[in-house]
C-alpha cells in the first residue's frame, strides 16, 4: 500500500505565509508559535538558517501571572528588551498558521509600542 503524506489545512496556511517571508541578519524573521498553554517567539536569520534568540513564558510560569493574552504581552516586552541589546530595530513578522487575532495580535502591538518596526 502506498503511503501518502497528508498535508493538513494548518500546514497549508503556514506554507502560504512562509513563502512570502524571508529574514536576514539586519531584519530577522520573528516566528510565533502558540500552544494551548504557552507562546514561543523566535528570531530567525533565514540566510544562514540559524535562530538568533527567542522568548517564551513556558519556564517562567511563576513570574508571569494573568491571562494568556497578558502573558503574551510580557513575553513580547522581554523579547523587545533583548532585541534592543542586540540593536535589532526591524523584523519580518511571521504569524505562521495563526490568524492575526488574540495573542498573536497582542505580540505584534506590544512590539510596535516598544519601537520595533515591521
Amino acid at each position: 500500500m502506498n503511503q501518502v503524506q497528508k498535508i493538513t489545512n494548518q500546514q497549508k496556511r503556514k506554507m502560504a505565509v512562509r513563502k512570502k517571508l524571508h529574514g536576514t541578519a539586519q531584519r530577522p524573521r520573528l516566528s510565533v508559535f502558540r500552544s494551548n498553554r504557552y507562546i514561543y517567539l523566535q528570531l530567525i536569520n533565514d540566510d544562514t538558517g540559524e535562530s538568533l534568540f527567542g522568548a517564551t513564558d513556558a519556564a517562567k510560569e511563576e513570574t508571569f501571572k494573568g491571562t494568556k493574552t497578558e502573558k503574551s504581552a510580557k513575553v513580547a516586552k522581554e523579547l523587545a528588551k533583548e532585541m534592543k541589546k542586540k540593536k535589532i530595530k526591524q523584523i519580518v513578522f511571521d504569524r505562521g498558521p495563526y490568524k492575526y487575532h488574540g495573542r498573536v495580535k497582542m505580540v505584534a502591538e506590544t512590539l510596535r509600542k516598544e519601537g520595533i518596526e515591521f
